[in-house]
């Protein structure tokens, strides 16, 4: 954990941040910047994304893990589901494995029968029966599940992560959040899976935004859609709709379908493999 610590505690410096005093880029286009340095390129070239018919796969799972709390797992997991299903890449189903339910609340007050939630528990994943857990996710038919995942680093969570086809790790730019990522990181490389990071409740203008790529991209691939933070996003899922729903040509909606379109590039690109 110490190198995230001494990482995190240099961001900013001359020798990663350094800019000519000619030269005063804004905050978003120090972002395009370093994620052009360290990550990969927001484009896809159109050759290597291929079709990913409902149905005609197996269901591809991906676990939205943080350690901490408050790094935004279920407002993520209910709008890139949404958006999903929206642009016809679904059916998608959900699961909810956080015991506060706040997924589960959200999905009852949307009654929405072409988004399932399917029932994994923590005590069945605790126990290890993952053929169990995989059986409620992959037997229904759908192209994808997304699996909301409780705030703390358990066994349980390890096994979610065992299940899962790629991990997006939600991180809010704060010294806080960027030491407490450290832990998903480790346990998502010792189960051999892939794992993207999600900058989300983002500052506008604010240096930080910066900063964080810059020690997220030394350590993994950085999704190049940054969500910033508004209330939109919360005010949307208090009757179980999504800012596509209550602001379709705001920016919050235009985050999320970028970045739903970048994630489903990675399931695209790795079904080509």
């Amino acid at each position: 954990m110490l190198h995230w610590l001494r990482r995190i505690t240099t961001v900013g410096s001359r020798e990663q941040l350094a800019e000519s005093e000619s030269q005063t880029p804004s905050t978003d286009e120090k972002v395009e910047r370093l994620v052009g340095r360290f990550g990969p390129s927001r484009s896809t070239p159109d050759d290597a994304v291929v079709a990913f018919p409902a149905g005609s796969s197996p269901t591809f799972v991906i676990a939205v893990a943080a350690q901490k709390g408050g790094a935004g797992k279920t407002t993520i997991t209910a709008h890139l589901a949404v958006q999903a299903s929206a642009v016809g890449q679904g059916p998608v189903v959900l699961a909810d494995t956080d015991p506060q339910g706040s997924l589960s609340q959200w999905w009852g007050a949307r009654n929405d029968e072409g988004l399932p939630l399917a029932a994994v528990s923590l005590e069945e994943l605790a126990a290890e029966e993952l053929a169990a857990s995989s059986t409620a996710l992959r037997g229904r038919g759908a192209a994808l599940a997304i699996i909301d995942t409780p705030p703390a680093l358990t066994t349980s969570i390890e096994q979610i992560i065992r299940i899962a086809d790629l991990v997006l790790i939600p991180t809010r730019p704060s010294p806080h959040d960027l030491r407490a990522v450290g832990a998903t990181v480790d346990l998502t490389r010792r189960a051999g899976k892939r794992f993207l990071f999600v900058v989300n409740g983002a500052a506008p203008r604010a240096n930080i935004t910066a900063e964080a790529v810059a020690a997220l991209s030394e350590h993994g691939q950085v999704a190049p859609i940054i969500l910033y933070q508004r209330t939109d996003y919360a005010a949307s899922m208090i009757d179980g709709r999504t800012v596509m729903e209550t602001a379709p040509a705001g920016r919050s909606a235009q985050e999320i379908a970028e970045l739903w379109s970048y994630v489903y590039a990675q399931i695209s690109i790795r079904e080509a493999a």
